[in-house]
């Protein structure tokens, strides 16, 4: 994809405090890129399972997801292009993001049995927080039960957990976040596989033609790649699971 040279060159990066670090547990992105670590004021446990919550492998997992091609090139090429369309949300923002993460990993991007770990340990834990989410906002499960869920299911430290959960609940993230985190990702790869992998497009076409839209609901960006005639009374009608 095209990446622009002062996309590649802005980036920042800063470290959480411990307070952050409550309700941030991995490092986050965009243009910023905030980093969980160990810190003097943590218990030494604490700071072990901090390590090991962040660890190379699992870092290098999801560094695309949040600087390039994720969410940091997002940001730069929102304030671009089309910006009086920009409709931010999950399935688009989210989706985009995780996207890269299937197709890097298809295109053996982790370079080692480590590097695979964490790439589906990452996965696993996209799914998990479906789980997890729904059933607390069902009433189904406790803050506690979720936590247990993420240990004893995904794998995750049990400070990360507690931190992960907190971060789920107190952020402002709407019931349905996590899965149109998932589904966005599954319709952009969907959509690849519609247009790229049936040679209708290239790579580096279909991806800058994405960013060059701004953010809106996937199947308008179908349409428009595929040229689609939208009607007023248009209804959503792309089957893109199961094909």
């Amino acid at each position: 994809m095209t990446i622009p040279p002062l996309a590649e060159e802005t980036w920042r990066m800063r470290m959480m405090t411990p307070e952050q670090q409550l309700v941030s547990p991995f490092f986050l992105g965009g243009e910023v890129l905030s980093i969980s670590y160990p810190t003097e004021s943590m218990d030494h446990e604490d700071k072990l399972m901090s390590m090991r919550g962040n660890n190379p492998h699992f870092s290098r997992a999801t560094v695309h997801h949040e600087l390039i091609a994720g969410h940091h090139l997002q940001g730069f090429m929102n304030r671009r292009n089309q910006v009086y369309r920009s409709y931010n949300n999950p399935f688009w923002t989210e989706g985009w993001a995780l996207y890269w993460e299937f197709v890097l990993y298809d295109k053996n991007f982790p370079q080692s049995p480590e590097d695979k770990i964490g790439m589906l340990f990452w996965r696993m834990h996209r799914c998990a927080r479906i789980i997890f989410s729904l059933n607390y906002h069902l009433g189904n499960w406790t803050p506690q039960q979720c936590i247990d869920f993420l240990v004893d299911r995904v794998g995750h430290e049990r400070a990360n957990a507690e931190g992960e959960v907190r971060r789920s609940f107190t952020g402002r993230y709407g019931p349905l976040y996590q899965l149109a985190y998932m589904v966005g990702g599954m319709q952009f790869y969907a959509l690849k596989k519609e247009l790229v992998d049936s040679g209708k497009m290239t790579f580096k076409e279909f991806h800058d033609a994405v960013l060059a839209e701004n953010a809106m609901p996937i199947e308008m960006v179908r349409a428009i790649l595929t040229n689609q005639p939208l009607t007023k009374d248009f209804k959503t009608n792309w089957r893109f699971y199961g094909k």
